[in-house]
Order: C-alpha cells, then sequence, then structure tokens
C-alpha cells in the first residue's frame, strides 16, 4: 500500500501561527471572534454601524478598541509602524490600505491622493512594505466611473474630473515608479469595474516595462474574469509589459446578485463556490505557468489554493522569494496561512488598512459581512483560536 503523500506545509500548525500572540491578545481575539460568528448579530451592527456613522455619532471610540484594532494598523502611518515591525519581526511583509473609498468631492479625492504618496514614501523607507493598495472610488466620483463604463456621454465638467482622476492615478503610479514601490489597483463593483480596467492596463503599459510596479486585480468569483485574465496577459505580451495580477474571490457577491436580479440582467457571479474554487485555482496556475511575465499576488484566505500555489512552486523548483510569486491575507484573519507560509520561505504580507475610524468603518463591515457569508470563515479562525488556547492550557 502506498503511503499518503505528506503535505509540504503544516496549516494547523498554531504555535506559529499565534507566537506574535500574548495570552491576553489571544483571548481577546476569541471573544471578537465568538461575537462575530453569529451573523444576526453581524447584521444588526453592521446596520447601527452605518447609522451612527451618517448622524455623526461618537462611536470612534468603542470600534477602535474592539474590531478596529483586530483588523487596522493604526489611524495614521506612524501608528501603524509598530504592525508593521511586528509583522516583519516574522518575515511577513506589510501591504498598506489608506481606508478611503467612494468620496465624492474633488477635495476629497486629493486629499487621499496625497495620503497615498505619504504611503508610498513610508513604503520606501520600510523594506518590508513592497505594494501600497489604492480603491478608483478612492480617487474619482462613482458616477463618472458607472457612466465611462455605460458609454454615456460626459458633460464638460464631468470631462473635466474624469480628467482630473486619470492625473491622480498617474500621479500615484509615477510616485511609486520613482521609489520603486508596488501599487495594488483594487476590484470593485462590475458595473464600473471596466473602467477601472482601463485605468489600470493604461498604468501597467505606461509603468510595468522593466518590472511589475503596477497590478490590477482579478475577482474570479465572476465567471468571466479567468478568460479576462489571459486575455490581459495576451495584451501585456503584446503591448511590451509585464502584466500585475492580485487574484481575489471577491466581496461583493449579495450586491452584485441583488442588483442582477433588480435590475433583470445575468448575474457577473459564478453559479457556485466549487466554480469559483476551479476558476480561482486554474488562474494561480495560469499565473504560476508565466510567472517569468506575470507578477502575482494570491490574496485569499483558502488553504486549498495556498497550498495549490506553495506546492507549485516548490514542486517545479522556483524561486520561493522571486519578486512575482506572492501570498497576501487580511490583517487579523487567516495567520494559521500567512506565518506558516513565512515561517517555510514563501513571500508573504498581510493587508494591512489604515485611516480615520470614521472613513474604514464600512471596510470593516462589508469585512464582517463578506466573511460571515461565507459558511465556516469565522468558525474556522475561532477553532484554530482555541485550538491554540488549549495548547497553552488557557481557559
Amino acid at each position: 500500500m502506498s503511503k499518503k503523500k505528506q503535505p509540504i506545509l503544516d496549516f494547523s500548525n498554531t504555535q506559529i501561527a499565534f507566537e506574535r500572540k500574548s495570552n491576553k491578545e489571544l483571548k481577546k481575539m476569541a471573544r471578537m471572534f465568538s461575537l462575530m460568528n453569529s451573523r444576526s448579530l453581524v447584521n444588526i451592527g453592521s446596520k447601527l454601524g452605518m447609522l451612527a456613522i451618517k448622524l455623526r455619532l461618537p462611536i470612534s471610540g468603542i470600534v477602535k478598541k474592539t474590531i478596529f484594532e483586530q483588523f487596522c494598523g493604526g489611524t495614521t502611518l506612524l501608528e501603524c509602524q509598530s504592525t508593521v515591525n511586528e509583522l516583519y519581526d516574522h518575515k511577513v511583509q506589510t501591504i498598506l490600505d489608506y481606508g478611503a473609498e467612494a468620496k465624492h468631492t474633488e477635495k476629497d479625492f486629493n486629499a487621499t491622493m496625497r495620503e497615498t504618496i505619504r504611503a508610498i514614501k513610508f513604503a520606501n523607507e520600510n523594506l518590508s512594505v513592497p505594494v501600497v493598495s489604492c480603491k478608483i472610488t478612492g480617487l474619482a466620483r462613482f458616477e463618472i466611473l458607472e457612466k465611462l463604463q455605460e458609454g454615456i456621454e460626459l458633460t464638460d465638467s464631468e470631462q473635466e474630473e474624469y480628467k482630473n482622476a486619470f492625473k491622480r492615478m498617474d500621479s500615484l503610479c509615477h510616485v511609486a515608479h520613482e521609489f520603486n514601490v508596488g501599487i495594488f489597483i483594487d476590484a470593485e463593483e462590475s458595473w464600473i469595474q471596466n473602467t477601472i480596467d482601463f485605468f489600470a492596463r493604461s498604468m501597467m503599459e505606461r509603468y510595468n516595462k522593466e518590472k511589475v510596479i503596477i497590478y490590477n486585480t482579478f475577482q474570479l468569483y465572476r465567471h468571466d474574469r479567468l478568460e479576462f485574465l489571459k486575455t490581459s496577459h495576451q495584451l501585456a505580451q503584446k503591448d511590451g509589459y509585464l502584466l500585475g495580477a492580485k487574484l481575489v474571490r471577491g466581496a461583493y457577491m449579495e450586491k452584485e446578485n441583488n442588483r442582477a436580479e433588480e435590475m433583470g440582467y445575468p448575474t457577473p457571479i459564478q453559479p457556485n463556490k466549487a466554480a469559483t474554487d476551479n476558476d480561482y485555482n486554474k488562474g494561480i496556475e495560469y499565473c504560476i505557468d508565466h510567472y517569468e511575465e506575470i507578477g502575482v499576488c494570491n490574496a485569499s484566505h483558502n488553504e486549498h489554493s495556498a497550498m495549490l500555489m506553495a506546492e507549485l512552486i516548490a514542486t517545479r523548483n522556483l524561486p520561493k522569494r522571486h519578486p512575482h510569486l506572492n501570498f497576501c491575507q487580511l490583517l487579523g484573519m487567516s495567520d494559521h496561512l500567512s506565518f506558516n507560509l513565512a515561517k517555510s520561505g514563501y513571500c508573504v504580507a498581510k493587508y494591512v488598512p489604515y485611516g480615520p475610524v470614521r472613513d474604514v468603518v464600512p471596510y470593516l463591515i462589508r469585512r464582517a459581512r463578506e466573511n460571515t457569508a461565507v459558511v465556516g470563515d469565522m468558525s474556522r479562525e475561532l477553532g484554530f483560536i482555541k485550538s491554540e488556547m488549549a495548547r497553552r492550557k488557557l481557559k
């Protein structure tokens, strides 16, 4: 009888996953995830949180001491430094994400651009921060992006807004290129994603000639994105630049399905989780097949996808620290993946959101809703934490 093949990584090793956490911190995490494991409680808390933000109620102190502390690096870059240093002590890098999205005024957009430039310069001073993340909706008005996608003619003032948004994006990418720092352009709703793809492709064509600086994001819970990944690679080859590809499953599933149903068009979302997983893993394989031409970031909390990429790198004898072969998970989530991968020598980073508490609350609410919507995610996190508490004989 042949022996069962042993995995090259043990993601169940909670000692490595939580070695940086004190007993007190571990107990606090257990309480947090116990609360987040209740879908009804998350839904109620989300609605109350958004209402409090709209009414400008003084909730920042409560949020900062609870969910913000778990999933964010701080309110400023300076506050993030201790998180950046702590992660790097355990061979995990940082991707900075200024928590500004869905802004509405030119003043707000310019402020986001300036803050992101500060983040790029901060990253340049920290070897442990190779990339910063940005959302186009933090730099441009949603309605403009939507009109562009629908092919609706812009008014003169809207045309000016569009030009300003493109200049802001180009300014960020120019500074990133100058300081040798990567930029992840986040994916957003499908009805503005074509416009975002245009921004990303334009920036990659301009700044990815010699190395991958700009990354577009591919949401594989959409049934058309695997083919779009391949098409994007072919376009990059034709036009002479390197493709940056951050692969995610997706964060707007309920919103996408609801809008499709309300407006009577076919949903862009895969028919089931198995189809998403299949396309995601095929996307990983495609990027590894072409790793010299594609800088990939496997930005997933899925153990099978993480193991697949780790095994492909190992069995093909590819360099674990190659700049085109990256893993990423969110701060406060899936430490069993991040720290075990890092311990084994893979290139891993944590996505570290930061910014004023009020600005980050929509991100935190989406994070909570997204993960309680996926069966078992919160239970899995809580299970690992409880396993480590049992190993330490904590009650």
